[in-house]
């Protein structure tokens, strides 16, 4: 019996020594949703902008490990985010939270009482969640399965430029591309794409080919910005993108969760096709884009 008692007051111990001062968080926060990782880790992005004295949002490796700091009067507030797919489409996501100043005092009273600092957790968490759930009805992802990419000879501008600013840059190069087609008799061959030809996921940084697939012909224009090449057919993972052109991603990252809970290689360098022109307006859950995520070959 003294045994026992010896063992269970080490136990106790121990795991209140764990928990005052090696948990990372003061107060963890769970909750789930029907988007995938990639677009929750984007809407946290951009949630993060809207606060106020806030570092920025740094990723811990990939994207589904986020870290961020946050100012309330004379506290930092420290989030860590966990992001974990789920079966049946599902995503949890886990919420570690630390003041940086007074994580052993709130260690203390958090067991006892609803503080200020679990009630200003609670409604921060709750104000992301809001953002998710209103980001998630104004986009569908629909899966199709493998596809080839459709062969095309394509006149391009190379862009750089983050991934919020995607559908900035071909808006800003769609004009130009167009207007001197047309000037110089150039049949086009179906509607603007975009290849992505290098994707920095730590950095959400593109380097993209963004232009129109064209008939070759001895009238091409070759003493201007637009340059020309052939986009190959080759095997992909395609789905269907209805909503903004500035949040198409989404597809990108639900066809990675796709690839990855069937045991597929893919390469991180999309290829996108455009039905809509966003100048026309209308309803965006009308607008259409086809992705595709190419699949990597075995000698690859």
């Amino acid at each position: 019996m003294k045994k026992f008692l010896w063992i269970l007051t080490a136990t106790i111990l121990i795991a209140l020594a764990w928990y005052l001062f090696i948990k990372p968080s003061d107060y963890t926060i769970r909750f789930e949703s029907k988007i995938s990782p990639g677009a929750i880790n984007q809407t946290i992005k951009l949630w993060d902008q809207t606060l106020d004295g806030v570092t920025p949002v740094t990723q811990i490796g990939d994207i589904y490990n986020l870290s961020q700091k946050v100012k309330f009067n004379d506290s930092i507030h420290s989030y860590t985010w966990e992001i974990s797919p789920m079966e049946d489409s599902i995503t949890k996501v886990v919420v570690g939270v630390r003041d940086e100043d007074h994580s052993l005092a709130n260690k203390l009273k958090i067991p006892f009482s609803d503080t200020d600092f679990e009630k200003r957790s609670r409604k921060t968490v709750l104000d992301l969640m809001e953002n998710i759930a209103d980001h998630a009805s104004k986009f569908k992802v629909t899966i199709v399965g493998e596809e080839d990419i459709p062969e095309k000879y394509l006149a391009y501008v190379p862009i750089k430029c983050t991934q919020i600013q995607k559908a900035g840059g071909m808006m800003k190069n769609l004009s130009f591309i167009s207007q001197v087609l047309l000037e110089n008799q150039v049949q086009l061959n179906g509607p603007p794409m975009i290849q992505v030809t290098k994707w920095d996921m730590d950095t959400d940084s593109l380097e993209y080919n963004f232009g129109h697939p064209i008939i070759r012909s001895e009238r091409l224009p070759i003493d201007t910005e637009i340059m020309y090449k052939r986009i190959f057919p080759k095997r992909a993972l395609k789905a269907i993108y209805n909503g903004n052109y500035i949040t198409s991603d989404r597809a990108w990252y639900a066809l990675l969760d796709y690839a990855q809970k069937n045991n597929i290689l893919v390469e991180n360098k999309p290829v996108e096709v455009f039905y809509n022109n966003p100048n026309m307006g209308g309803d965006e859950m009308e607008w259409k884009a086809e992705i595709y995520l190419p699949i990597k070959e075995s000698n690859e």
